[in-house]
């Protein structure tokens, strides 16, 4: 086992270029909640980071790839591995877990996710005898929102963590269930402990590309449309009529990654196994509120679906005008690879912005005192968010800067 921790907190990140391991990362070494909260953050990312990762410059992080959480070698080999590719592995003290591997068969997402899991905080255990506390996201899977028609709490909302798990089969096909179980089992007696948090949509930058990141999909449509279409062009909402008025909270990466960061330093309101909705305000938003919003940062005008139909959907509008795109990105030397490849699939989005046709809001009471117990909740709106992202996007340049109305829009 490790020896004493003196040097201070010390944070593992699994996931972390990840939407909600990049925001973490980046939140710490902002200093949140002060510049003393870690003194070591130690970012761990499967596929090599990109040159663009925006983070802080800071003497506390450390970014270690290659290590493969399931690597043939078993447990033995990845703790040997981690011991000797992770410096000050021994001081460990809060394991923020953010891996993730998408399979279509949920019988192997279950067994997959639940290995990635029992590895990565297995070896956190055993190689830091320091150990505080374990963050799992999960999300609003947990509710069942995957079910769409068949929704098991529309007569339940605002959604509340204590609402009982979703029936079956769907709850035999949710691994996050599995998750929190083995957690629960492996913390029993010990001295470290955990929560869940669960975000509805993530809005938010991702230095890599990023199938789930609904920001970078829209950032690259929109700006290609902007190009195509011209200034001030209207754009109308690629869902329907119904989905166009649905109630949800986005959660934005910076919320959840403050949050996330105060529950693990405050065991005793956040420990022991809770749950905690995290999103961006306790008053839900629709995409009729949001899309002009969200089109307004291109110098587009937002529009309603028309009647019956639905706006142009970007992955197609991508293929279409992909030489137009990589136009783009020879004019404004941009990274290349986020249109046109396997990782830049649009289905995610179509299904967030038109199947998720139904009400889903969050109660955020739980969120709320949780953070005022060391603190004051913070909130933001769709427009900070959704902006803060995009002009991630930019600084990466993964869209183009863009000049509306005479000058750069930056909001950060």
């Amino acid at each position: 086992m490790g020896s004493a921790n003196t040097s201070g907190n010390h944070a593992l990140v699994y996931g972390a270029t990840g939407i909600q391991g990049w925001a973490v990362i980046n939140q710490l070494l902002a200093g949140y909640p002060s510049k003393d909260s870690f003194a070591r953050v130690t970012a761990l990312a499967n596929r090599p980071p990109s040159e663009n990762l925006l983070w802080p410059k800071s003497d506390k992080l450390q970014v270690i790839s290659g290590v493969n959480l399931l690597n043939d070698g078993g447990q033995a080999a990845l703790e040997k591995q981690m011991k000797a590719d992770i410096p000050g592995i021994e001081t460990v003290t809060h394991v923020f877990f953010f891996a993730y591997i998408f399979t279509e068969d949920p019988s192997q997402e279950i067994s997959v996710n639940v290995e990635l899991l029992k590895r990565a905080v297995t070896a956190a255990e055993y190689l830091s005898s320091n150990l505080k506390f374990v963050l799992l996201p999960t999300g609003t899977k947990a509710y069942g929102v995957q079910c769409l028609a068949e929704f098991p709490f529309a007569s339940n909302l605002p959604l509340s963590e204590d609402l009982p798990r979703i029936p079956e089969p769907y709850q035999s096909q949710n691994f996050y269930y599995n998750q929190t179980d083995w957690l629960e089992s492996q913390s029993k007696g010990k001295q470290w402990t955990w929560c869940e948090v669960r975000p509805d949509v993530v809005v938010g930058f991702v230095p890599n590309n990023n199938v789930y990141c609904l920001a970078q999909t829209l950032a690259t449509y929109l700006a290609c449309f902007r190009d195509v279409e011209g200034s001030g062009a209207e754009c109308a909402f690629p869902g329907t009529e119904k989905s166009w008025r649905i109630l949800s909270n986005d959660s934005s990466q910076d919320v959840i990654a403050r949050f996330c960061i105060h529950a693990v330093l405050h065991p005793e309101a956040c420990g022991q196994g809770r749950a905690f909705n995290v999103s961006d305000n306790s008053e839900p938003s629709s995409w009729e509120k949001k899309w002009p919003v969200i089109c307004e940062f291109f110098g587009l005008k937002g529009t309603a679906p028309p009647a019956g139909g639905s706006g142009p959907q970007p992955g197609q509008y991508l293929s279409d005008h992909f030489q137009q795109w990589q136009d783009l990105e020879k004019k404004h030397g941009l990274a290349t690879g986020r249109v046109g490849n396997d990782r830049s699939l649009a289905g995610f989005q179509y299904f967030i912005m038109t199947m998720f046709d139904f009400d889903r809001q969050l109660d955020l009471s739980k969120q709320h005192e949780a953070w005022n117990s060391g603190g004051k909740a913070e909130e933001v709106d769709s427009k900070t968010a959704w902006w803060t992202a995009f002009e991630r996007f930019r600084e990466a340049k993964i869209i183009p800067k863009a000049v509306v109305d005479g000058d750069v829009r930056r909001i950060m």
